[in-house]
């Protein structure tokens, strides 16, 4: 009876946040059916972060929201990392306009939201409009009004009036890159049920897999059935690695250092909004709709300078109440190579004083890339490091 029982109760992976995938991609004649009535409605142009925010909405990532913050939800993420009806949320999803725009716009009826390019991606139907405070949102979500902070900075740029209500998708965004990377959690969570995975871990990254990176998924992967490698590809700072040549490095890694059967590569659309520790819990409910039981949380994650303190990220999951987000957080410290333990360890593992540690800062390997260098097969995988050479060797913006 037992046995009977287990069997019927079988999970692969996690719960959607909030209980389903909440998905707003039209097909077939109700797609057409608003291409058509679009030409005659008002239209709000995107930016690139508003367009990934729309794709997210989409195709479930943001479950379960189905549209663009109204005032109540809005306030309630701002001021208490939760949603009006008190589900964990802790980064606010809107679309601004100026007030202007917002005024040629009226409530209780539908807009066209175009890309960048002018493409209509979806209607917004049009519940509420509402201003709002710029610095008290920095202050509560960035933890800092500087307006040198990506984030911050790119709240600034808003319009002053936001639009609540939900979104009807027509298609997602035209995309070039990573087509054969590009799950949605409806598929990720298909190939995680092929696989038998009732465990699977997330891995967020902006930035290339180092040796530090690959021991933190490995020791991840030691606990649980697979690994989701997912890598950010929505917009980021100018600075930041690029997505194709960081794509690069992970199949190069994977291919070499990982077993095939454990892991998964898909790309997650969103763009990075610097957060640090409310990011964390972004990232991780995002993570917790495609599938993840899972997710790593390491040394200032999502942070930018020092804007938040080593360990914020992990701490901040401590506000919340246990299982109220439904997903578990994988804490780690920083790991490093131990030429005394001669293996990667970090200060939980290893008793052997800094001068056996192989640490390189940031802008040192930026350095030795630059010159065509590799770093010490202890810190980088020389494959990895070849790909990051010959980008340096191309791009003066990354130098």
């Amino acid at each position: 009876m037992t046995k009977n029982l287990s069997s019927q109760n079988t999970q692969y992976g996690s719960t959607p946040h909030g209980g389903k995938l909440v998905e707003r991609l039209l097909d077939g004649e109700a797609a057409e059916s608003w291409k058509e009535r679009s030409r005659e409605l008002k239209s709000i142009q995107l930016t690139d972060r508003e367009s990934s925010d729309v794709e997210m909405i989409a195709v479930g990532g943001f479950s379960p929201l189905a549209g663009f913050m109204d005032r109540s939800d809005y306030e309630s993420v701002r001021d208490g990392m939760r949603l009006g009806n008190g589900t964990a949320w802790s980064i606010p999803v809107t679309l601004s306009a100026g007030r202007e725009e917002a005024a040629g716009l009226k409530t209780g009826g539908p807009a066209a939201l175009r890309d960048p390019s002018g493409e209509l991606l979806a209607v917004l139907h049009l519940e509420e409009k509402f201003e709002y405070d710029k610095k008290r949102e920095a202050r509560e979500v960035y933890r800092t009004e500087d307006e040198k902070h990506p984030g911050v900075a790119a709240l600034y740029a808003q319009g002053e009036g936001l639009l609540g209500g939900p979104i009807e998708a027509v298609r997602l965004p035209s995309h070039k890159q990573f087509l054969d990377h590009r799950l949605t959690p409806k598929q990720t969570r298909e190939a995680f049920a092929l696989k038998k995975w009732r465990t699977v871990v997330g891995f967020q990254t902006r930035n290339p897999v180092h040796r530090a990176h690959e021991y933190l998924q490995k020791c991840a992967l030691e606990i649980v059935d697979g690994l989701l490698l997912h890598p950010l590809v929505g917009e980021t700072k100018s600075d930041d690695i690029p997505a194709a040549v960081r794509m690069r490095c992970y199949e190069a890694l994977l291919e070499s250092y990982y077993p095939k059967d454990r892991v998964v590569l898909s790309v997650n659309p969103s763009a990075m909004r610097y957060a640090g520790p409310r990011e964390a819990v972004f990232h991780a409910l995002i993570r917790k709709n495609y599938g993840c039981t899972h997710f790593i949380v390491g040394r200032d994650h999502a942070g930018v300078g020092s804007t938040y303190g080593t360990f914020d990220a992990q701490k901040i999951f401590e506000d919340f109440n246990p299982g109220e987000l439904g997903i578990i957080p994988l804490n780690f410290e920083h790991s490093f190579w131990c030429n005394a333990c001669e293996g990667m360890a970090s200060v939980k593992t290893c008793p052997h004083s800094k001068e056996n540690h192989l640490t390189l800062s940031g802008t040192k390997v930026r350095e030795m890339l630059a010159k065509g260098e590799l770093p010490p097969r202890e810190f980088s995988r020389p494959e990895v490091a070849k790909i990051l050479i010959d980008s340096y060797r191309k791009s003066p913006v990354l130098q």
